[in-house]
């Protein structure tokens, strides 16, 4: 089987467990991104899907993986994905009852592909799931980071591909001179 991995974040400098049978591409599907994750492990405004923001560019790699299930599974290893929330790594095929996104069904058929995973977090600030910040006060936690948690959390923002030129990195750029540096 061919399957892909989406990425627009840390999994391209940061594989971990996934095991690439490819190089990370430009050319995934277009879809609505942004720093909208107070990240679990660390004080990072993590990249995830927010629907409603601009569609941003996207990466894939093929995967070492025989079929979806060890695709899904070394996906969600890397991630460090709660099990209690299998929706939380997308894919396609979905699994069942998993929600199906038009614009990476038609990106698939497009690369003839057999699969494709991706990381499907939902924004989360101060610890509510499903709540984004706003701009200003994604502006505002950032700058209040000091010592090493802020230098990692500008190191991720900063190596987030600069053709990812979400809202909130316009303001990071702007207000924290947080310039892009490609990965």
């Amino acid at each position: 089987m061919r399957i892909a991995c989406i990425a627009w974040g840390s999994l391209l400098w940061k594989t971990g467990p996934l095991k690439l049978a490819s190089s990370w591409m430009a050319g995934g599907p277009a879809l609505p991104l942004e720093f909208a994750r107070d990240s679990d492990d660390s004080d990072e405004l993590a990249i995830v899907l927010r629907e409603g923001a601009p569609l941003m560019p996207t990466y894939f790699a093929l995967l070492d993986a025989n079929d979806m299930e060890a695709a899904r599974t070394m996906l969600a290893a890397r991630e460090k994905i709660d099990p209690h929330h299998p929706e939380w790594i997308g894919s396609f095929p979905p699994v069942k009852g998993g929600a199906v996104d038009a614009r990476i069904a038609a990106w698939l058929v497009q690369q003839e592909l057999d699969g494709v995973v991706w990381t499907a977090l939902p924004p989360k600030f101060f610890n509510v799931e499903g709540q984004a910040p706003s701009p200003d006060e994604a502006v505002a936690f950032l700058a209040g980071l000091r010592g090493t948690v802020r230098q990692a959390a500008e190191d991720y923002v900063r190596r987030v591909p600069a053709a990812i030129r979400t809202a909130y990195r316009v303001r990071f750029e702007q207000d924290l001179q947080w310039t892009p540096r490609d990965v």
